[in-house]
């Protein structure tokens, strides 16, 4: 690629937008297949076999007691926390170097190479499969800091909402077919005469495969936006990257509405990505264990219709916002999030509870999508030009399929409990912490300062 093509490249040009929406339906593969249905219950039930040998009921990971319904949230808490270290100073270096095609190819070829390695998974070593998800959910946060950081470059700013859109709908839809292939494959398991850990193991691979597989579209059509930059003298990337970040962090005291609405957003969409990171574990546990014991073919067809309606759900939400603004519909969206776990904590307990979490999961997908894209859009108004990866590496801390102190709030509640429920009944609090902050940042102002600053930036 010459330089005349970096320099210049086009704007809003439909190949370029395809192949970058069509990373979501790549990589949403790894958040239905692998973070919402196969791997929670897969685990969970290898852990409990592993804690047989133990008269605790814990399983031992290097030493470590772990409630079996604990680990995997546990493993999502620390993947996480590792990206708050580690984001933030991939964002900085590629909107230095930019660099951020390279980078994106790099994290999500790790990314789709760890889940294929679930493949490997087996009672023996149980506890590859937190080691492995760890990787691959760092890799998956990263990518997904790089891809949104690319919204800007390939469209105009009233072309925005409409090609974000456009990704979260190949997203839901890419994930949700995998899934659908994947759960005709589990039906028919004994037929094939497949045992039912080896095919879970090939849905979990097949994720990494869909997830490397059509992400070579991407790479084939997203173009590198900027010439790579040269470093100063007696520097390298990894000291530059520590200093653009330490610019950053002095330069968004300019923007204090901006924090605002980033406090309020971890908190809720922590609350939210912990919802659907557990909900497999919760509906797949049995009813001693506060669970709702439901077999993994049913599961599967709930979490699948969850997918599709909440495509649906993200086109009302974008009309709702229209309505009555986007930080209203947001609201709106947190009270029935707060519904939903009051229900799951007091509901669904006899005869109908399968009933239950179909309704309890359809309005799941409502809320789902419409939450998620709003807020990804109302951000996007608020951060300066030419910062968007650093920027969002903040927010990608608890976007789709990531989440920090949620799963580690689940965990520890379960495990002092011996119960499921109040661990379910605890999360309400993101939601709650959302409702009380949200409502007091100002988006008019948020989006006023960062367009003064914007020049002297």
């Amino acid at each position: 690629m010459n330089s005349s093509e970096l320099s210049s490249p086009p704007i809003n040009d439909k190949r370029e937008i395809f192949g970058w929406a069509m990373y979501d339906w790549a990589n949403s593969a790894f958040s239905t297949t692998v973070g919402t249905v196969f791997l929670g219950p897969y685990l969970a039930s290898l852990a409990a076999t592993a804690a047989e040998a133990y008269n605790d009921g814990m399983a031992r990971f290097f030493g470590i007691p772990v409630a079996p319904d604990s680990f995997v949230p546990y493993a999502v808490s620390f993947s996480v926390g590792m990206q708050v270290i580690f984001l933030p100073i991939l964002g900085a270096l590629a909107d230095y170097s930019h660099r951020r095609k390279q980078l994106l190819q790099l994290v999500a070829t790790i990314g789709a190479l760890a889940t294929i390695a679930l493949f490997f998974v087996t009672q023996p070593v149980w506890w590859l499969g937190g080691v492995l998800f760890v990787i691959a959910n760092l890799a998956f946060g990263a990518a997904v800091v790089f891809y949104n950081a690319y919204l800007p470059d390939i469209a105009s700013e009233d072309q925005r909402d409409r090609v974000s859109s456009y990704g979260w709908a190949l997203g839901y839809l890419g994930g949700g077919l995998l899934l659908l292939l994947n759960l005709i494959f589990f039906q028919l398991r004994e037929k094939l005469g497949v045992p039912t850990d080896l095919a879970v193991r090939i849905n979990l691979a097949s994720a990494g495969v869909w997830w490397m597989g059509f992400s070579f579209i991407t790479w084939a059509r997203l173009r590198s936006r900027h010439p790579t930059r040269q470093l100063p003298a007696g520097e390298n990337y990894f000291t530059i990257s520590f200093k653009q970040l330490a610019h950053t962090l002095k330069e968004i005291r300019n923007f204090p509405e901006t924090l605002k609405f980033l406090l309020a957003y971890f908190l809720y969409n922590d609350g939210i990505q912990t919802v659907i990171a557990v909900s497999a574990t919760f509906a797949a546990a049995p009813l001693a264990r506060g669970g709702l014991e439901i077999d993994q073919g049913t599961l599967t067809m709930v979490i699948l219709m969850i997918q599709f309606v909440a495509f649906g759900g993200a086109l009302f939400w974008g009309k709702l916002a229209n309505w009555v603004g986007a930080k209203r519909a947001i609201i709106i969206s947190l009270v029935i999030w707060a519904g939903v776990v009051t229900y799951a904590y007091g509901g669904m307990k006899g005869e109908t509870r399968v009933l239950e979490f179909w309704i309890l999961g359809a309005f799941i997908a409502i809320v789902m999508g419409g939450s998620q894209a709003i807020s990804r859009s109302l951000f996007a108004q608020m951060i300066p030009d030419g910062q968007e990866a650093e920027y969002y590496s903040f927010y990608e801390v608890s976007e789709r399929g990531t989440s920090w102190i949620g799963p580690f709030l689940f965990g520890l509640m379960n495990q002092m409990f011996g119960s499921l429920r109040p661990a379910i009944l605890s999360l309400i609090f993101f939601f709650f912490m959302g409702l009380i902050i949200l409502p007091f940042v100002n988006v008019k102002k948020a989006i006023a300062d960062v367009k003064a600053y914007a020049p002297q930036g």
